[in-house]
């Protein structure tokens, strides 16, 4: 009896299909994370009421450590790493040469080199997000019997008393922690502030991070590093979620696939105007004063 051998899936096909099903996660994230942040800025006077709703959702969820590890960091951990192994064994092929290389300045092609360029923006945009919002900004928490308090360092500005009125949030100064005796207060006396520096506290997480995403848009600097980087998320995920229904078979004749390419041009402008909107919006038109 002759035995029939089954060819062997080649591990290259293998993780190139692993790596495009963890950018779709990135892709869902994102939108998440655009609706989120969007409402800062869109609902105008509304103090921001829907991010801070919905930050306190997600940090309420149980086992919020192992969400954030298990759904959120290990894929999109998982689609960086091998995205930078493919970036350096790719080829652009929209540049003119001698003719020693392939030289096809199609749409295509274009969007295959932007992609490589958005991955390189989004590697160190990524990177220094998570740095500055999960960690060095990341809302301290103090503990005062059965209640809890979160606080965060920002800076001056003319706006902010009435903000933080409207949001019933405490400022204190150097001068004003060192008179609180408070147990709980006491790991803010330990903040060294600057001269234009205050701390702000409040009994709601979302609060605190609504002001840490304030204080963020205020600057300018901020403000044209973070549009590159949305407008660089947006590409990398719509045009990814493109070539993910492609790879795994779930648009294969042409007409179908030229249709994708406007649902996924749609999808990213929503997503750039959500985007754009809480960076823009969120100080200069819905609370700077």
């Amino acid at each position: 009896m002759t035995s029939i051998s089954v060819p062997k899936v080649p591990r290259a096909f293998i993780w190139r299909r692993i790596h495009s099903l963890a950018g779709l996660w990135f892709v869902l994230f994102l939108v998440e994370h655009l609706l989120t942040n969007s409402q800062a800025a869109l609902w105008l006077g509304d103090n921001g009421k829907g991010f801070v709703n919905m930050v306190n959702a997600l940090h309420n969820l149980p086992y919020l450590q192992i969400i954030e590890i298990g759904l959120l960091g290990f894929p999109i951990l998982l689609h960086i790493v091998l995205g930078v192994k493919y970036l350096f064994t790719s080829k652009s092929n929209i540049v003119k040469s001698d003719g020693s290389k392939p030289y096809l300045p199609r749409a295509r092609n274009y969007a295959y080199t932007f992609q490589r360029i958005t991955s390189w923006i989004l590697l160190f945009g990524v990177i220094l997000h998570v740095a500055r919002f999960r960690f060095i900004e990341y809302p301290e928490t103090l503990r005062s019997g059965a209640e809890t308090y979160y606080a965060v360092k920002v800076s001056v500005d003319k706006g902010l008393y009435s903000v933080a009125d409207r949001l019933k949030v405490t400022l204190f100064d150097q001068a004003a922690l060192q008179k609180l005796e408070e147990n709980w207060i006491q790991p803010l006396k330990k903040e060294t502030l600057g001269s234009n520096e205050i701390i702000a506290v409040t009994p709601d997480f979302g609060t605190a991070t609504l002001l840490t995403v304030r204080d963020t848009f205020k600057y300018p600097l901020y403000i044209g590093l973070y549009t590159v980087f949305v407008m660089a998320a947006c590409f990398h995920a719509c045009n990814g979620f493109w070539t993910f229904l492609i790879s795994w078979g779930w648009v294969l004749k042409m007409a179908a696939q030229r249709a994708w390419v406007s649902v996924s041009v749609a999808l990213m402008l929503i997503m750039l105007f959500l985007g754009l909107a809480a960076i823009w919006g969120t100080y200069w038109m819905n609370l700077r004063v």
